[in-house]
């Protein structure tokens, strides 16, 4: 089993590996910046697993923000019968895409400081 981290991010949860790219959602981070993503709510690096309760205290995955961008267009078609009423109008969630650097135990030492990520579930403008 591989070392792996289960972080909360963009109001969602991940399961993140070292090295791994995710889509979180938008978290205004300039490209190629690191940022903290906290809280860690477990902790497996194959031998030992360490679970919070309900977050893993001092623990933090850094990540590097590889870009932000749209999700492909979502169409959505509203139409109520026997009245010509249609609405046809589309959506394109933003993302930001994150490249998991470093998974950091309770008690470990990070070799630098990282912005902390607002994880706010959604709504900022």
């Amino acid at each position: 089993m591989s070392n792996y981290a289960i972080v909360t991010a963009g109001g969602k949860q991940f399961r993140v590996r070292t090295g791994q790219v995710i889509n979180s959602e938008l978290l205004h981070i300039e490209k190629g910046k690191d940022v903290e993503l906290s809280p860690v709510l477990m902790i497996s690096d194959g031998e030992e697993l360490i679970i919070g309760s309900p977050d893993i205290k001092g623990a933090k995955v850094i990540a590097t923000c590889v870009e932000e961008g749209k999700a492909s267009k979502i169409i959505v078609f509203r139409y109520k019968n026997k009245v010509r009423s249609r609405r046809k109008t589309g959506h394109r969630q933003p993302y930001t895409r994150l490249l998991i650097k470093e998974i950091v135990k309770p008690g470990s030492k990070v070799a630098k400081k990282a912005p902390k990520a607002k994880a706010a579930a959604g709504g900022e403008n």
